[in-house]
């Protein structure tokens, strides 16, 4: 997402950056579209059911142990 999305949606859901849900950046999907720390990715998920919906993760590393 652009920096400028980014903002709009933390502005419309009132919330932080550190908020939003997070997703490490060596998942393979996050992978397959090139993610990096610190990105904000949409992921829209189409049903018969429920239509269409929408989450956002922020991507992040994973710890190291």
């Amino acid at each position: 997402m652009s920096e400028e999305e980014v903002r709009t949606l933390l502005s419309d859901y009132t919330i932080t950056l550190e908020q939003l849900p997070k997703i490490y950046q060596d998942d393979p999907a996050v992978k397959a579209i090139g993610g990096n720390a610190g990105d904000v990715i949409r992921i829209v998920r189409e049903s018969p059911t429920a239509g269409r919906a929408e989450s956002y993760r922020l991507v992040i590393r994973r710890p190291k142990k």
